[in-house]
């Protein structure tokens, strides 16, 4: 008997499905626990399988409740615990780990009426915009195996990408929602900050820089999600503006107002942007120009490297005092428990300041003061979300020579020293060339989005940013929602 096609669905569809009585959770877990058997092998996204508890709770739950009722999911193998499952963060230095209880995203994700069916492939830490850790192996891209889907949340993307589920559990620090969205051809939309929750573990998860959603096949799904994630989380140290619409509403019924929008196709580090990435973009602003908006060719006012330092400043300390902590929890140290790069990023943490760290913090600060006033004449600003198109497997892989500097400088602290060097712009350069787009939102705290509206001559797609004033995800919804019925956007029936 053939499974079900849940390829040809998005999450509320199937939902539906379940509740008019069409089909039965069960179905819906046994036709995912089938694609993944089958797909999983080439693609490498699900790293723990969540099979036996998923079918009890396909079989012992009555309730046709919650808008994704029933829907099968995976969640990211970071932040995302479950209780009872291991949690590893891609790294050998946390394996062994068992969640105590559930994180208040899973709660908030259960809630809704999904069933959690294993976790996905995520790089090192949630540190790179591919997913390549030494601990699990690469995940591959659905649209060429031979590519990167993009990180941090490659194995979310990869699934979605294959046809496996509708969506999957996603977080942003720095691009990791967008970036896997632009390569696998996905709506993805980071939440203002403050908007979804971080607890218990956290109450500002990287500063305030990261946050948690999903990436989705539709826009709808996403919206959905958000509506029933956005509930003030008492715990947390930052709280977004209220929205007492419903997202999905947004989406189902988007304002015809005439907005103000700017566009740079520039990178904000001065490096290249790849044609296909700019294509997109002029395609995009192109298209909404026809429909009456007002367009206009506009660098956002802000300093491109002052906002890659600041951020390539957050990983060595976040990097830094994650390991730390996890060296005090085991009892011992975890250097040759971590990739080279790792343990680079952890030495340079232990080479700065509290004063830079926090003089840093304020150019956040001074970013997200200069985009506020940039918002208040226009609604919108757009931009490729990657400058250029998804890496293939291992070409990013640091080479001999340099994982050996990597492991001298991280077990001799020489971090001071190369922090005099000037290496540390290098470090910017070469982490950022790929994506010097998305990390401008994370420090600020604004919502933005990567729409699926490009597919290179090559077969591979490329990603549209639209960034938003903080607190404005109905902006984005509504926009996206009108962009989703175009012919741009990038039809998945046919890669699956």
């Amino acid at each position: 008997m053939a499974k079900f096609p849940i390829e040809n669905y998005d999450g509320i569809a199937l939902a539906n499905l379940v509740k008019s009585g069409q089909v039965h959770r069960r179905e819906l877990v046994e036709a995912v626990i089938d694609k993944i058997e089958a797909k999983n092998p080439k693609i490498n996204a699900v790293i723990h399988k969540m099979y036996d508890s998923a079918l009890k709770e396909a079989d012992t739950t009555d309730l046709n409740e919650g808008v994704f009722s029933g829907v099968p999911t995976l969640l990211k193998d970071i932040s995302q615990e479950i209780a009872g499952e291991p949690i590893t963060s891609g790294s050998k230095a946390f394996q062994g780990y068992i969640a105590k209880e559930d994180s208040e995203y899973v709660k908030r994700v259960r809630k809704t009426g999904t069933i959690i069916v294993g976790q996905t492939n995520v790089p090192e830490l949630a540190l790179m915009g591919i997913t390549e850790p030494s601990l699990y192996g690469p995940t591959r891209n659905p649209w060429d195996l031979n590519h990167t889907p993009g990180g941090s949340s490659g194995g979310s993307a990869a699934v979605i990408a294959a046809g496996i589920v509708p969506f999957a559990g996603a977080n942003d620090g720095g691009g990791s929602i967008r970036i896997p969205a632009a390569y696998c051809g996905l709506f993805g939309l980071k939440p203002t900050r403050g908007r979804t929750p971080v607890g218990p573990l956290y109450g500002r998860y990287w500063q305030g820089a990261s946050v948690e959603h999903i990436l989705s096949k539709s826009v709808r799904d996403s919206a959905a999600m958000l509506d029933e994630l956005c509930l003030p989380e008492k715990t947390s140290a930052f709280q977004a503006l209220p929205y007492n619409g419903s997202y999905l509403k947004c989406v189902e019924n988007p304002s015809s107002k005439k907005l103000k929008i700017a566009y740079s196709i520039d990178s904000p580090i001065n490096r290249c942007v790849h044609q296909d990435c700019q294509q997109a973009v002029l395609n995009t602003v192109q298209q909404l120009e026809e429909m009456g908006h007002q367009i206009e060719e506009k660098t956002a006012p802000i300093d491109g490297m002052a906002i890659a330092r600041s951020y390539i400043m957050l990983y060595f300390g976040e990097v830094s005092a994650s390991l730390t902590l996890q060296e005090k929890t085991i009892g011992r140290k975890v250097s040759s428990d971590v990739e080279p790069t790792t343990a680079l990023l952890k030495a340079l943490g232990k080479a700065y300041s509290a004063e830079e760290f926090v003089l840093s913090l304020r150019e956040w600060d001074k970013a997200a003061i200069a985009m506020e006033h940039f918002h208040e004449t226009y609604d919108l600003y757009i931009t490729p979300t990657t400058a250029l198109p998804p890496a293939t497997i291992g070409e990013l892989e640091p080479r001999t020579m340099e994982k050996l500097l990597m492991k001298t400088v991280s077990r001799i602290g020489l971090g001071g020293i190369l922090k005099k060097t000037g290496f540390v712009d290098e470090i910017v350069q070469k982490s950022l060339e790929r994506t010097p787009f998305t990390q401008l939102a994370n420090l600020t705290g604004q919502p933005a989005m990567s729409l699926p509206l490009y597919l290179s001559p090559q077969g591979l797609p490329s990603g549209v940013q639209v960034m938003a004033a903080r607190g404005r995800e109905d902006l984005l919804f509504e926009i996206a929602s009108i962009l989703e019925k175009t012919d741009q956007w990038i039809d998945l029936s046919k890669l699956q």
